[in-house]
């Protein structure tokens, strides 16, 4: 099923299916699955390591190089949604909060075309 079909829900299920039937849930600590997911997603940047925005752009024409993106895009989002079920957080929920955190954060006629929006003090 792609994403127009299936439920972040579905794929919590299915991750919480791959590690109980592996009883991995003992190593599945939040600080394991933070790490973890800082790993897979430095694994991920490393396939735009040195190349130009422009050329990030087109690593869609290579089909090998997409298809390692994509493995390491899926490494990222399942940890993701492993920490989502060990800390039973709600990810659609917690991605709507953060939404309307960032909205009035950086409003859309402040920040439009803007690298730096106003209201960024990170």
């Amino acid at each position: 099923m792609d994403d127009t079909k299936t439920t972040l829900a579905d794929l919590k299920r299915v991750l919480a299916q791959f590690v109980a039937e592996r009883d991995w849930e003992q190593f599945h600590t939040p600080k394991n699955l933070s790490m973890s997911l800082a790993i897979e997603a430095a694994e991920l940047m490393e396939h735009f390591q040195w190349i130009g925005g422009d050329e990030s752009r087109r690593v869609v024409d290579d089909p090998a190089k997409l298809a390692a993106i994509r493995d390491e895009m899926a490494d990222v989002f399942c940890y993701l949604l492993a920490l989502a079920n060990t800390l039973e957080v709600d990810l659609a929920t917690a991605v709507r909060d953060k939404m309307v955190k960032n909205a009035a954060k950086y409003p859309a006629e402040q920040s439009r075309g803007r690298y730096d929006p106003p209201g960024n003090t990170e």
